[in-house]
């Protein structure tokens, strides 16, 4: 099983720029399945964006297209969200997971808050 951690979360002005980093260890990174979700007060957690183990292949949910880029570097077992242009709305608790034949790791999250 691998274990996650959050990290780049923080307060950014309507219009601004984050990048969030998800470190992974206890496994062999390289092989998951890559994924942001985010939760907001009151709200079920959605799905932000996802990469493939190869890293070959990205998608994003339509609220953030063209807004945030989702990769990742196997050999420092980290996987990103670079958010730009980022919206009063985009303010949520971010969570990476890492999927394997069906198995789910999560981190703990970290706040991300849009704010004039």
């Amino acid at each position: 099983q691998v274990q996650l951690v959050e990290s780049g979360g923080g307060l950014a002005q309507p219009g601004g720029s984050l990048r969030l980093s998800c470190a992974a260890s206890g496994s062999i990174f390289s092989s998951y399945n890559m994924g942001w979700y985010r939760q907001a007060p009151g709200k079920q957690r959605e799905w932000v964006a996802i990469i493939i183990s190869s890293g070959g292949s990205t998608n994003y949910a339509d609220s953030v297209k063209g807004r945030f880029t989702i990769s990742r570097d196997n050999a420092k077992n980290t996987v990103y969200l670079q958010m730009n242009n980022l919206k009063p709305e985009d303010t949520a608790v971010y969570y990476c997971n890492a999927v394997k034949y069906g198995q789910v790791s999560w981190g703990q999250g970290t706040q991300v808050t849009v704010s004039s």
